[in-house]
């Protein structure tokens, strides 16, 4: 897999390291990986692309390896890049990468999930009308903990007479545990170029200013419950509540939604980790996008690069439930549940990639209040930038699409937008859709879709009964399901012959053992093969949102 060729000087910045090293390689080669708790991001730069490059990775000190997804060569930087996925945190990997009989082993480690604490600041019980600004940070070795004393909650409630509830403005600082509440505009902000930020465990409700359509005069869109500036990165936000923003954006029935957001990213320096929130609010009270940020055709952008958004619930969006937008650099979006939006997962552009979106469950769409008709599951798109002097596409990053439900009925009215679309890969996603499953230049470079359950008309309840019935969000594939069987069928019942036009039939479940083995995104499974779709029968459910996070407990300000 090979993008097509266009040579930047300005990529030499644009790739430049934020982990690993150099290892006994030939010269003006390096292979590495950058980490995130469950992930790595690997890259490999080679002057000239020799066929595929396969991955093999296994546990540091362990004898049984596994084969991964294999990487994609980007021409514009010289340089393989991919993803392992499913990984175990602060744990040691060996790496080895084959192109066309030459090898290179190297090795990785994820992220640990604990963060050492060198400092901590208790915030005194009770309620305090003025914004905090933290200013002392700590460090790798000793981060500052900012959390409410034992045995209390602590409320910061700013009755829209300050713009922000708090505002970080050093480098590794946690907040845990606080309930944020009616900031004027953002209810945490993150200063421009601040690295390292963790908020856990906490309640964020009722900021914002009043919102609405552009086209009305307002202008001050994206007010976010957590916003950050220019350049931030490395942000870890997770089990939070996030919900019921002041004021709601627009549906597209008065221009292009506009209004507050749950959590906003702009041009990023990416190694971002995003993971069971659950961000909701009200129809009238809804949200531009639930997490997204900008700049959208660009070589940033949100997440940026080396980043995983996972676990969420997202919903009551009039635009995209994740808009992750820009570079798109080793992104992956996995095992989220997104809901009453219009775009479900937002990928214009995709300028770098490779972004891998899969075993996510994408429900009801809508255009706006009064039509139901819905959106699309992925917007796609791409535009054109000068940069030195030199026309560039923001459109040739891969896109691989992997083990998606989407449920039906209500859902989106097509799976991918209108949009130009290069470079994109899907394989085993259930796609029933009441309108346009695959683009209609479908052939476009290195688009390759196959394997993918897509339907259309009658499709609502027919794809219902593809799962058995739960009270809870998970989706297991039941045995059999309904399916027309179109024609005259004859029949005999108690002696008698007679036949039924297009008859309603039991037929096994077409999702069941029929998936295509995907290295590193569907090894474990039973049964002859994979399932299609993001639940593989006979492996716990997934589970979304901040009260099915693993180890999750109440935060003081849901107990005190």
């Amino acid at each position: 897999m090979i993008m097509k060729r266009c040579l930047l000087p300005v990529f030499a910045s644009l790739l430049t390291a934020t982990a690993g090293g150099p290892f006994a390689l030939a010269a003006g080669e390096k292979a590495f990986a950058v980490p995130t708790f469950e992930s790595l991001g690997l890259y490999y730069d080679r002057a000239i692309a020799q066929g595929g490059c396969s991955v093999k990775y296994r546990v540091a000190g362990s004898t049984e390896s596994r084969p991964g997804y294999p990487l994609v060569y980007d021409q514009r930087a010289t340089q393989y890049r991919g993803s392992l996925v499913g990984l175990k945190p602060d744990t040691l990997y060996d790496i080895l990468l084959e192109t066309d009989g030459e090898s290179v082993n190297f090795q990785g480690r994820t992220r640990s999930e604990e963060f050492p604490v060198g400092k901590t600041t208790f915030l005194s019980g009770g309620s305090t009308d003025q914004t905090l600004n933290i200013r002392e940070g700590g460090t790798e070795r000793g981060w500052h903990l900012v959390t409410p004393a034992a045995g209390t909650k602590f409320v910061s409630d700013v009755f829209n007479l300050s713009d922000h509830n708090i505002v970080v403005e050093a480098d590794y600082v946690i907040l845990r545990g606080l309930e944020l509440k009616n900031a004027g505009i953002h209810g945490v902000l993150i200063r421009s170029g601040v690295q390292h930020v963790v908020i856990e465990d906490c309640h964020i409700t009722g900021w914002g200013r009043i919102g609405g359509a552009r086209v009305w005069g307002v202008l001050g869109g994206s007010d976010s419950g957590i916003y950050a500036e220019n350049d931030a990165g490395h942000l870890v936000i997770q089990r939070n509540l996030i919900e019921h923003p002041r004021g709601g954006a627009n549906d597209w029935e008065s221009g292009h939604p506009s209004g507050p957001q749950a959590v906003s990213l702009i041009d990023s320096r990416g190694g971002n980790i995003i993971r069971y929130n659950t961000i909701r609010s009200t129809e009238d009270h809804g949200f531009n996008d639930g997490i997204g940020g900008a700049s959208n055709y660009s070589f940033k952008g949100s997440p940026n690069r080396d980043s995983d958004i996972y676990g969420n619930i997202v919903a009551n969006c009039w635009d995209d439930a994740i808009e992750s937008e820009g570079a798109n650099r080793n992104v992956r979006i996995w095992s989220n549940y997104l809901h009453h939006t219009f775009v479900h997962v937002a990928t214009a552009a995709t300028s770098m990639g490779p972004l891998y979106i899969f075993r996510n469950v994408f429900g009801e769409s809508r255009i706006s209040h009064q039509d139901s008709s819905g959106g699309m599951m992925i917007k796609t798109g791409m535009n054109y930038l000068n940069i030195d002097g030199e026309r560039v596409s923001t459109g040739l990053g891969y896109r691989f699409i992997f083990h998606n439900t989407a449920l039906q009925p209500g859902g989106a009215l097509d799976v991918f937008s209108s949009h130009e679309l290069y470079n994109a890969v899907s394989r085993n996603n259930i796609f029933y859709s009441r309108g346009r499953t695959y683009p209609q230049d479908r052939g476009a470079p290195l688009n390759d879709f196959r394997n993918d359950l897509t339907g259309s008309h009658l499709g609502g309840g027919f794809v219902r009964s593809m799962f058995l019935p739960s009270e809870r969000l998970e989706w297991y594939l039941a045995p059999t399901m309904n399916r027309i069987q179109w024609g005259r069928v004859p029949y005999s019942r108690n002696g008698r012959d007679f036949a039924i036009t297009d008859p309603l039939v039991q037929v096994k479940n077409p999702a069941i053992d029929t998936g295509m083995r995907l290295p590193g995104f569907n090894d474990q499974y039973s049964g002859a093969g994979p399932d299609i779709g993001a639940f593989e029968n006979g492996l716990p459910p997934l589970r979304f949102g901040r009260e099915m996070a693993p180890g999750f407990s109440r935060a003081p300000w849901e107990l005190y």
